[in-house]
């Protein structure tokens, strides 16, 4: 299986490749934009309440405790780059389709 351009095995982990849209009506994924995976978030961009949304909502969609699930680029930005820890690309590719 082929993985999308939004996700990377790393290990045994995998890393995603995020575009979000914080304040949105609900959070979900929304399909792909410019080849990173959007998710729109249910939380305003203030105090980091929407990258504590994004962590709650993959550990959620991927079965894993929010403690494996890492911000590791764009803290502050619409583009993030997330790793998950113990979790294959089949499974997350298939828990993250649209």
């Amino acid at each position: 299986m082929n993985s999308p351009p939004w996700l990377r095995a790393a290990g045994d982990d995998v890393v995603l490749t995020l575009h979000v849209q914080p304040g949105a009506k609900k959070t979900e994924v929304a399909g792909e934009h410019g080849g990173a995976l959007k998710v729109r978030l249910g939380a305003p961009p203030v105090d980091g309440k929407a990258n504590d949304c994004l962590i709650a909502f993959l550990a959620e969609r991927l079965a894993v405790p929010k403690a494996r699930v890492a911000l590791e680029a764009g803290a502050a930005s619409r583009q993030k780059r997330v790793r998950v820890a113990g979790v294959d690309a089949r499974t997350a590719a298939a828990a993250l389709a649209g």
